[in-house]
């Protein structure tokens, strides 16, 4: 695919490659590492060593650029063994990862040194998204789907890339996902022969698929058809019976009223949905948080919505505005999300709409929806 972007893809692609490599070498490991942090989700060594290989990498190349990360290095300051684990898996990378991608040998940096990785990890957690007048701030989730993966099941490593807060690229690493899997998806759909897949999208040129491995001159790249701009019909990607942050009883009679098989595909990590909308195995999900306190996060959604949104799909949230990035970290002027087919988006939304009031939560709807 050509486009203006040529250069940080082949950059994202090597990353992410090497990525992976880290992700697959903890995942061997009898102790993850796992942590719990202040909102309970889980983090492990392959966050933390990811999201430095990740920064040290686009710093490396994009040297003015800036960057939004979901972890911090504050438990890596103040547990020096935890510190020393995530270093030895950098330095394991530096060496390449024996796969012969000379892309990523040529491209991936590591911090010069375990302070270092710490203070580019921060770089990550502190940074905002922005917007008009910021400039290109990277965007990354080193581990999306962290629950899955130390169960050994579907995870995402995403990068996006902003200018003047809106997306114009999307690269996501799907280590154990086929780039050939057919639906349903679900979180054990695990890809049979273990090559793992990129799917990526540049705004306005369209979303692409690839293996994991190998450079760019020597694997088949395929193009994803716009497949959600005049859609016959609803096919339903969701996460059912594990999250407890959304109102499931509103989720299933919306799905209903619209005659929609549900769940269809059933996922936990958010990038995961979004590469199987953008991939065209499913093409609507609606999320109603169980409050409207709480709030999304940029790094589970940054670049990722794009992967649909190259194929026509329509993304907003549930009071129908457009999904805002530049709200900052936690994305405080949005509540909720609906992603559907162009064509289909309003019947989806106003569905979803009334049924939050006849289930007598009126007030989950903004003001104007």
């Amino acid at each position: 695919m050509d486009s203006p972007y040529s250069h940080e893809l082949k950059v994202a692609f090597a990353a992410i490659q090497r990525a992976a490599e880290i992700s697959r070498s903890v995942f061997a490991q009898v102790d993850l590492g796992v942590l719990k942090k202040d909102d309970l989700s889980p983090v492990t060594i392959a966050d933390f060593a990811i999201q430095a290989l990740l920064t040290a990498t686009f710093h490396a190349a994009f040297p003015n650029d800036k960057f939004v990360g979901e972890e911090s290095a504050a438990e890596l300051r103040e547990n020096p063994v935890l510190l020393e684990r995530v270093w030895s898996h950098l330095q394991q990378a530096a060496g390449g990862g024996g796969g012969g991608d000379a892309d990523a040998d040529g491209l991936c940096r590591i911090p010069e040194s375990p302070e270092q990785a710490c203070q580019m990890i921060d770089w990550c957690g502190s940074g905002v998204p922005g917007g008009v007048g910021t400039g290109r701030v990277w965007v990354f989730d080193p581990i999306d789907g962290t629950q899955n993966f130390v169960r050994g099941e579907l995870y995402a490593i995403n990068v996006a890339l902003l200018e003047d807060g809106k997306q114009v690229l999307s690269a996501v690493g799907c280590p154990n996902l086929s780039p050939d899997v057919t639906g349903p998806v679900m979180d054990n759909s695990l890809d049979p022969e273990g090559r793992g897949s990129i799917v990526f999208a540049v705004r306005g040129y369209g979303t692409h698929v690839r293996q994991l491995t190998g450079s760019l001159d020597e694997v088949s790249v395929r193009a994803i058809p716009r497949h959600a701009e005049e859609a016959p019909t609803l096919r339903s990607v969701t996460c059912l019976n594990t999250l407890a942050s959304g109102l499931e009883d509103v989720h299933i009679a919306a799905a209903e009223l619209l005659q929609m098989p549900f769940p269809g595909c059933n996922l936990l990590p958010w990038v995961i949905r979004y590469v199987v909308m953008g991939l065209g195995l499913a093409n609507t999900t609606f999320w109603v948080y169980n409050t409207r306190t709480r709030l999304a996060k940029a790094w589970d959604h940054a670049g990722a919505m794009l992967l649909f949104e190259e194929v026509g799909g329509k993304i907003t949230d549930v009071d129908g505005r457009d999904i805002d990035l530049t709200a900052g970290r936690k994305m405080a002027a949005n509540y909720g999300f609906v992603a559907a087919p162009k064509n289909l988006h309003g019947l989806v939304l106003r569905t979803l709409q009334d049924v939050i009031r006849q289930d007598g939560r009126i007030e989950l709807i903004g003001s104007g929806a």
